[in-house]
C-alpha cells in the first residue's frame, strides 16, 4: 500500500439489516450491471455503479443512522490502511482529513444475507499419545459417540466432529466446559482450545503453532478426511459455525474474537476495484 498508493481489495463489513437499503439495492440491480463475468474460480460477479446523486445521498443518510458496522474479513487490511493514512497525515503539513489516504475500500453486506461457514481444524500429531489414550482423554471432557465412516457435521452449538484412524466421532461438550453467559467462553473454538488443543495436544497459540492448520468449510469434510488419511495430519475436528449474532455480541462488548473463527464465501475478486490514496 505504501509503495503502490492503492487499495486493491475491499474490507468485508456486515451491518444490521435496513429494509430501506435493501429496497434501494433491489431497484438498482433491476438495471444492467456495469460488469458481469465469472472469474476463473467459478464465482460470478455483477457490479453496478451508482451515479444518481439523490440515490447516493439517500444511501449515505441511511448508513449514517446505523450505530456500527462490523469487520467480517479484513482486519489486517483495515489496520494497514489506518497506519499508512496516519503516516501520510503526519507528513502533510496541510492535512485536512478529507484526503484520499484517509479512506479505504470497503464492501458492506446486511447481516441477514450472510452466513458464516465452519472453520475446521487439523492437527499433525497427538502430542505423544496413542490413539487409545487420546480417546480416553477426550472422554473425560466430552460425551463421545462413534459414527463409523460417515462424516459428522455438527448440527448444534457445542457439538464437534472428530476424524481419527479412519473413523468419525461425535463429541458433545459436557456442562461445565463452557459458559453460555460469556460471549467468548461460549464459542466452540474456545471450548476446543481449552478442553483439547491446550491441555491434551499442547497447542497454545493458534497463530504460530505449526502443528495445527485450518480448513475453510467450503472445502467440505472430505478435505479433513483426505489430510488425515494421507498421513499429513493425525486428527481433524469439524466445527459448528459461529453465528452473526455471536460475532456482533463480541464486537459490541469490546472483546476480541479468537483467531481462525469465521470463514466467509464467496470472496470478492481482488483488483476489481482500485482506490488511489493520492488525490
Amino acid at each position: 500500500m505504501r509503495i503502490s498508493s492503492l487499495n486493491y481489495e475491499p474490507v468485508f463489513f456486515a451491518y444490521p439489516n435496513v429494509p430501506a437499503l435493501d429496497q434501494i439495492v433491489n431497484d438498482i440491480t433491476k438495471n444492467a450491471p456495469e460488469y458481469n463475468f465469472v472469474s476463473d474460480d467459478g464465482i460470478g460477479h455483477q457490479f453496478w455503479v451508482v451515479k444518481d446523486k439523490p440515490v447516493i445521498n439517500q444511501i449515505t443518510t441511511l448508513f449514517a443512522a446505523i450505530p456500527a458496522t462490523y469487520v467480517a474479513d479484513g482486519h489486517h487490511r483495515t489496520a494497514a490502511a489506518a497506519l499508512v493514512g496516519k503516516e501520510r497525515s503526519e507528513k502533510n503539513p496541510h492535512h485536512t482529513g478529507k484526503e484520499e489516504y484517509n479512506y479505504f475500500l470497503a464492501v458492506h453486506f446486511p447481516d441477514n444475507q450472510l452466513a458464516i461457514l465452519d472453520y475446521n481444524r487439523v492437527v499433525k500429531d497427538l502430542n505423544g499419545l496413542t490413539n487409545e489414550t487420546f480417546l480416553k482423554e477426550i472422554a473425560k471432557r466430552f460425551d463421545v459417540e462413534e459414527n463409523g465412516s460417515t462424516a459428522y457435521r455438527p448440527q448444534h452449538l457445542h457439538e464437534f466432529g472428530m476424524f481419527i484412524d479412519s473413523k468419525w466421532y461425535k463429541l458433545t461438550a459436557r456442562t461445565g466446559t463452557f459458559d453460555d453467559k460469556d460471549p467468548i467462553a461460549v464459542l466452540d473454538v474456545t471450548i476446543l482450545s481449552q478442553q483439547i488443543l491446550e491441555p491434551v495436544l499442547n497447542i497454545k497459540d493458534l497463530r504460530t503453532d505449526k502443528r495445527i492448520d485450518f480448513v475453510g468449510g467450503l472445502r467440505g469434510l472430505g478435505e479433513l478426511e483426505k489430510r488425515v488419511n494421507s498421513g499429513e495430519m493425525k486428527v481433524a475436528f469439524s466445527m459448528f459455525p459461529v453465528s452473526m449474532k455471536q460475532l456482533i455480541d463480541i464486537a459490541d462488548g469490546g472483546l476480541t474474537m479468537p483467531p481462525k473463527v469465521t470463514w466467509f464465501e464467496p470472496k470478492l475478486r481482488s483488483g476489481l476495484i482500485l482506490h488511489s490514496l493520492n488525490d
